[in-house]
């Protein structure tokens, strides 16, 4: 059995759990790299009967699906994983099995982007590096007595109003099926989007993407923001209007972004968001740690082996 460890950055997918117990008969071959061309991907990936995945880094469309041969399981880490076409698969008969997950590590991280932005650190380090202390920087936003507009009071969002709680932040909210009483259970006030991105200092972005949330936060809704207003997305990249936000952090309608999610990942070397300066970049780790890791790739081998013992777990399919 063929089997192919895709996309780990940090080299860490053999370390950080034991493959071994897979037995002599599977050849693993883990790529560190990442291919964006389907017909490369295809190519790389057809001898392989099994693939594991870290989480949206590969798509596999239906295009994709059908150049793979040999493919009968799909393991991602997580529990969902909206760059694999199930549809596709169940028609193919391949069998997509996905591992626990915590949300304790993206949490900590959104928290980090939150504070670094509103003091404007990166930014800060950069000059610093460069000689010119304190130079040319934004006075940073204090969190107590400030507001905080959370587009999404899920798993994560919830974390987040609490945290905000605790600093003495004002906590407004939206979604289009949150109930006032779910939000005031959340320490937050249930008010309409524009009123949220009219009235935050920070707005910060917690949905699931789907059909109703791809392109939610356009122009119109950028262009609510007060021009020191800072704007945070660790959600996923299709959810906001990437070219709308780009004009907005060039033109300085808003003051800030932090940004651990794009349309396009890796970001290409060209992209207008990386000659900004008013722009933390992230590149999609808010999850990214040990703990997390190895909970994600020692799931994929006990995966990997409940599905050879005919007794697949986890598995992914649609709803």
């Amino acid at each position: 059995m063929k089997l192919a460890i895709l996309d780990d950055y940090q080299e860490v997918a053999l370390e950080l759990a034991d493959w071994t117990g897979l037995g002599d008969g599977v050849e693993i071959t883990v790529y560190n790299d990442h291919l964006a061309d389907e017909d490369a991907v295809a190519a790389r990936l057809a001898p392989f009967d099994v693939l594991c995945i870290m989480r949206e880094r590969t798509r596999f469309p239906r295009s994709l699906l059908e150049r793979l041969p040999n493919l009968k399981l799909i393991v991602t880490s997580a529990h969902r994983n909206a760059a694999i076409d199930l549809k596709a698969t169940a028609e193919r008969g391949i069998t997509v099995c996905g591992t626990d997950g915590t949300a304790d590590s993206t949490v900590e991280m959104i928290w980090t982007l939150i504070q670094a932005v509103s003091r404007d650190l990166v930014r800060a380090d950069h000059t610093a590096r460069a000689g010119r202390w304190q130079a040319g920087l934004r006075p940073g936003l204090d969190l107590k007595g400030s507001t905080i507009g959370l587009i999404g009071l899920g798993r994560l969002g919830a974390r987040i109003a609490a945290i905000a709680r605790f600093f003495g932040m004002r906590v407004l909210a939206w979604s289009e099926n949150l109930t006032a009483e779910r939000a005031a259970e959340c320490g937050a006030e249930l008010v309409p989007l524009e009123a949220l991105m009219q009235q935050s200092d920070l707005v910060s972005v917690h949905l699931v993407l789907s059909k109703r949330t791809r392109g939610l936060i356009g122009a119109r809704e950028l262009g609510l923001m007060r021009p020191d207003a800072l704007f945070v997305n660790t959600a996923r990249g299709p959810i906001v209007d990437e070219a709308a936000l780009v004009a907005a952090l060039r033109e300085q309608r808003i003051a800030g972004a932090a940004l651990d999610v794009f349309d396009q990942e890796p970001l290409p070397p060209d992209h207008p968001l990386l000659a900004l300066d008013n722009v933390i970049i992230s590149p999609h780790m808010a999850y990214v740690t040990g703990n997390t890791y190895r909970m994600f790739y020692e799931g994929m081998v006990e995966a990997v082996q409940a599905w050879r013992d005919g007794e697949p777990i986890k598995v992914l399919s649609l709803p």
